[in-house]
């Protein structure tokens, strides 16, 4: 899954429901874990497969606007904690 949110909260929320399910239980991924690996489009993995005109022109202004590490930081613990789940 690529997200393309804007805040680390935000990240996170939208991070977890796509794996873990819905952790507010208010939607219909309510309890559904789906186990989807998960991505923000500014990481470097991303970033490199997308041509860099396009980079900047769709995501460029985002990357001075947000708190891109703990966005960043947040989407791959989310990532890591349900790669480690799938392990089991």
């Amino acid at each position: 899954m690529l997200l393309g949110t804007p805040t680390a909260e935000s990240s996170r929320l939208y991070a977890l429901t796509v794996t873990e399910g819905d952790p507010a239980w208010a939607g219909a991924l309510a309890g559904t874990r789906l186990g989807l690996p998960v991505f923000h489009v500014t990481e470097d993995d991303v970033r490199a497969q997308v041509a860099p005109d396009l980079y900047e022109k769709h995501v460029g202004l985002m990357e001075f606007a947000q708190e891109l590490d703990e966005i960043r930081r947040t989407v791959r613990d989310v990532r890591e904690k349900c790669a480690g789940a799938n392990d089991r």
